[in-house]
């Protein structure tokens, strides 16, 4: 089990530890998300904030094992399939259960906003690009980094990248997300890497 942040660069470094003691007590969503919007009140780095939430976000999975189970099967026509856990009008985060099916891949993209994936089933590659300084919608390869379950990797907001399923089990993962840019968020041609509007 792994912490790792992608920056906007496409940087991706390892931090922190992945140990985490079962807390004496369950700890609930609730009690997540107010601790979480604390930690957004008063962090606006996006690489700090994510840094802060992930020992949050390890401590709610070991402890909530129902979150776990929270998933839809992926789609047959799409490949993959979401179930929200929670979103707000107005409350900055959007929590989900997202699954991949084998043999799918997502589009190369950013979500213009902090980003967290926690890694519950299966093995995942994600794959990184970074940003032109002058212009967000060129884009060059800058890594990649596969996934175990227990691994955590956070996003900044105009990180690059595209997840790709590995072996022959659906990939589980428990996402959340802050309030999306929607004028800044991209999709990449995977052939010729132009940007349009996702």
């Amino acid at each position: 089990m792994k912490n790792w942040l992608v920056t906007d660069d496409g940087t991706c470094i390892e931090f922190g530890t992945a140990e985490t003691e079962p807390p004496e007590h369950t700890y609930r969503m609730y009690r997540f998300l107010t601790e979480m919007e604390d930690i957004l009140a008063q962090e606006s780095d996006d690489a700090k904030r994510v840094q802060a939430i992930i020992p949050l976000v390890r401590k709610l999975l070991i402890s909530s094992y129902w979150l776990q189970m929270e998933y839809k099967p992926p789609s047959e026509k799409t490949g993959w399939s979401v179930n929200f856990l929670y979103r707000e009008h107005e409350y900055p985060i959007t929590v989900q259960m997202v699954a991949w099916a084998p043999g799918s891949q997502s589009k190369i993209h950013n979500h213009a906003t902090w980003g967290i994936v926690a890694m519950v089933g299966g093995q995942e590659k994600n794959t990184f690009w970074r940003q032109a300084d002058d212009d967000p919608t060129a884009i060059a390869p800058a890594g990649e980094q596969i996934l175990d379950p227990g691994d955590i990797i956070g996003f900044t907001g105009n990180a690059v990248h595209q997840v790709s399923p590995l072996g022959d089990e659906p990939t589980i993962s428990f996402n959340l997300y802050g309030i999306t840019d929607k004028p800044s968020r991209y999709q990449y041609d995977p052939d010729t890497l132009a940007a349009s509007p996702f």
